[in-house]
């Protein structure tokens, strides 16, 4: 614990503002790189997004993702739509997000979480916490189908599971916390079942 307060308080004199300025000098160092090498850096939101331990959190709502991305205007500067962290913010309606950020998404987590009144939350089901996935997934099908309009190379957004339950044997296999292979497989395959109706109905629609 000493050592913990230690690095913390290395941080006293650093505001939220300085923080995103930071960071702000940091994207401009590397973006153009990135552009030169076809990388697309995507920030991940903070998990959770609130203060942690006195220290500001700057990645926490559309307002901070929105900063983040003009900062350095470029396909390269992208973001982790990550559905698990956004929703641990009340504030936050994740698929409206997605809608407005869905040009510089290069990246997908689809997990739920369940909010309580007093602020905690809970791992979900992938179709059961508050986030809508079905409308969050139908947000990304609709940008990838934008994307291949334009003959965009990139124009997949890879998506995974992300975090899942333990079930059956999960919990005798040595795995992280949080990444069971039984309940991320479970959670795979909802998510598929979802894309694929999605998919027949936007083709029944449009034909």
């Amino acid at each position: 614990m000493p050592g913990l307060r230690a690095k913390l308080e290395q941080y006293d004199d650093v505001s939220r503002e300085d923080l995103k300025a930071n960071f702000k000098r940091f994207l401009e160092e590397i973006i153009p790189t990135a552009e030169e090498c076809g990388i697309r850096m995507c920030v991940h939101p903070d998990d959770p997004p609130r203060p942690l331990f006195g220290l500001d959190r700057i990645v926490s709502d559309a307002e901070d993702i929105a900063f983040i991305l003009d900062a350095v205007p470029s396909r390269a500067n992208g973001l982790t739509l990550c559905a698990g962290s956004l929703g641990a913010n009340p504030a936050n309606d994740v698929p409206a997000i997605a809608a407005r950020f869905a040009d510089r998404i290069h990246f997908a987590h689809l997990r739920n979480v369940a909010k309580e009144a007093d602020g905690s939350f809970m791992e979900a089901d992938h179709l059961g916490g508050d986030t809508d996935m079905v409308k969050l997934v139908r947000v990304l099908m609709a940008e990838e189908r934008r994307r291949e309009a334009e003959g965009r190379a990139d124009r997949r957004i890879p998506m995974r599971p992300d975090h899942g339950h333990e079930l059956i044997d999960d919990n005798t296999r040595s795995t992280h916390p949080g990444y069971p292979i039984i309940g991320r497989l479970r959670g795979l395959a909802e998510l598929r079942g979802v894309m694929a109706a999605v998919e027949r109905i936007e083709a029944e629609r449009r034909a």
